[in-house]
């Protein structure tokens, strides 16, 4: 049995957002006193500057969530913030951002901001996290939210498909090296989820229609479907689960 959860960092890419993984914040309700509340970039962001107003609830909960923003493209930071972090024995790499263009338009500068915060940031944050693990020799799980775009071609989404497809092999290599120390990591990979922005971006019912006909379940992820397998993965019931790409995308993958 893991010793008690104790995270304590969000995460704050820099850059303009286009886009944020489904929210884990739903972990501090349904996961009693989670003491980290994970989220995508533009919720992190209005975190930071409405703290009372979006996290009270939480707060009355488990008052020692002590969140910790940082700018997880910047190496330096991040090693810096996460120093007195910790013990951690459950890891959520949740953050990300997508700069969405058709392949014959995409920069070196996106390309830069998409990699440094999908997939450099995450083995940073992971590598700091594990070598805590290894040291109490506690074990541990750590999951990446990856999507399902890692393993399906999207139209303008060259470097998103990319650096998920990178996030994919990742967390194999990350299994493959850190299960000798009982560290267990694993991927969830979402179809389009329905959170403030999933819902603004994927309003229009042409364009959603599109996408949702391709979804045997006939419907788009909410954010609990994401949630609940992430806490699958970070908990006890799949003790001999390890570097998987769980797919939560009604069957998208399957057709």
């Amino acid at each position: 049995m893991l010793s008690p959860v104790t995270w304590r960092f969000t995460f704050e890419p820099s850059g303009t957002q286009r886009h944020r993984q489904p929210a884990a914040r739903t972990a501090a309700r349904t996961h009693s006193c989670l003491q980290l509340i994970l989220d995508g970039p533009d919720r992190t962001w209005r975190f930071h500057l409405r703290a009372n107003e979006l996290w009270s609830p939480e707060q009355e909960r488990c008052a020692s969530i002590n969140p910790v923003c940082v700018d997880l493209a910047d190496w330096g930071a991040t090693e810096a913030a996460l120093q007195e972090v910790g013990p951690i024995d459950l890891l959520v790499n949740n953050a990300a951002c997508a700069n969405l263009q058709p392949f014959l338009e995409v920069t070196a500068d996106q390309f830069d901001q998409s990699f440094n915060v999908n997939v450099k940031a995450v083995l940073h944050v992971s590598q700091i996290v594990a070598r805590g693990m290894k040291a109490r020799g506690s074990g541990g799980s750590i999951v990446n939210v990856s999507s399902q775009a890692s393993q399906c071609a999207l139209r303008d989404h060259a470097v998103y498909c990319a650096t998920k497809g990178a996030l994919d092999m990742l967390t194999k290599v990350m299994a493959l090296e850190l299960g000798p120390h009982q560290i267990r990591v694993n991927s969830v990979n979402p179809t389009v989820v329905m959170t403030e922005m999933g819902r603004l971006g994927w309003s229009d019912p042409i364009k959603a229609k599109t996408m949702i006909s391709r979804i045997p379940l006939g419907r788009f992820a909410e954010v609990d479907d994401v949630v609940n397998s992430i806490l699958f993965l970070l908990s006890d019931k799949s003790s001999m689960t390890n570097g998987v790409t769980l797919a939560v995308d009604g069957g998208f993958l399957a057709c």
